[in-house]
């Protein structure tokens, strides 16, 4: 029988044959707009479920444990785009993802997989986790052959850039309109440099 987070793995990774295959075929679902609607009609009821505390039977296995932290941590991103809901599930996407790093469960996914149970920490405003990003970024990069190492390289430099931004204010200057949160002087100057948005 299918497990209940096949569908939702099968659709975010597709069928690449290595990480740099998955990811060209990906790239636009994962860091595009495009696919919004898509994720909505597909997976909606499954965010909700996740966002009001269920599904932690997923927790169970490896594969599960991934699903359940996409329906936290990246699909609300997509259905509440542009809304203080988009980071409704980051809490809790938190704590399941150390809770599986802490179990290893990140060693039983493809590299490919584990750059999105990182991607957690990396949207964490707390620095160290931002800092435990960065390590587990590098450590996943220093693993993989030649032919993915620019592929990596790219995921640990976004890693980077997220942790100097939580380093320099303790928290991501853009997200403060969403979220109603006053901005300082220093963080609206900030806004305004090329790359302060993620």
């Amino acid at each position: 029988m299918l497990a209940p987070w096949q569908p939702l793995l099968e659709w975010w990774f597709g069928w690449g044959v290595n990480a740099q295959a998955v990811a060209d075929e990906k790239s636009t679902l994962w860091f595009g707009k495009h696919h919004d609607d898509e994720a909505r009609a597909l997976f909606g009821e499954l965010v909700e479920q996740a966002l009001e505390g269920g599904l932690d039977e997923w927790q169970q296995s490896p594969q599960g444990w991934l699903g359940l932290i996409l329906l936290l941590d990246q699909l609300p991103r997509m259905l509440y785009r542009d809304t203080a809901r988009a980071f409704d599930g980051d809490r809790r996407a938190q704590v399941v993802a150390m809770q599986g790093l802490q179990k290893q469960l990140d060693y039983q996914l493809l590299p490919i997989q584990r750059v999105f149970v990182l991607l957690v920490l990396e949207h964490a405003e707390v620095l160290d986790w931002q800092n435990l990003s960065v390590e587990r970024y590098q450590a996943l990069l220093d693993e993989q052959p030649e032919s993915s190492r620019r592929l990596f390289e790219g995921f640990l430099d976004y890693a980077e850039q997220h942790q100097r931004i939580i380093e320099r204010f303790g928290r991501f200057p853009h997200r403060n309109l969403l979220l109603e949160r006053p901005s300082t002087d220093e963080e609206m100057d900030f806004l305004l440099e090329p790359g302060s948005r993620f």
